[in-house]
């Protein structure tokens, strides 16, 4: 099974700039060895259970909690699918296959 989960979450109570709160979450995700992808709007990440998926959403809470942020935003979107794996890379693959390279 294949979870794709993009999400973005960030301290509401902490000013413009989320830059400082979010490099931190990524840094915990790069160090979990999850597969992601780092986007302007927000972060994608592959795993093969949505158990796993929510365990990265659930640190990255803690990770901006941590940082004493009480107020925090997050918006998560899942496509779940049997009997795939590797769909971060595969699906921009396909599409590429399709019109050529693309800018990712």
């Amino acid at each position: 099974m294949s979870v794709l989960l993009e999400f973005s979450m960030f301290p509401t109570d902490s000013g413009e700039s989320k830059s400082a709160y979010v490099s931190q979450v990524i840094k915990m995700i790069d160090q979990s060895g999850v597969n992601y992808q780092l986007t302007a709007m927000g972060t994608l990440i592959e795993t093969a259970t949505v158990a796993e998926a929510l365990a990265v959403v659930q640190k990255a809470y803690e990770t901006l909690e941590a940082q004493g942020c009480n107020r925090v935003y997050s918006s998560l979107k899942f496509d779940i699918r049997k009997g795939k794996e590797n769909r971060l890379t595969n699906k921009i693959a396909s599409v590429e296959e399709k019109i050529g390279s693309v800018n990712h």
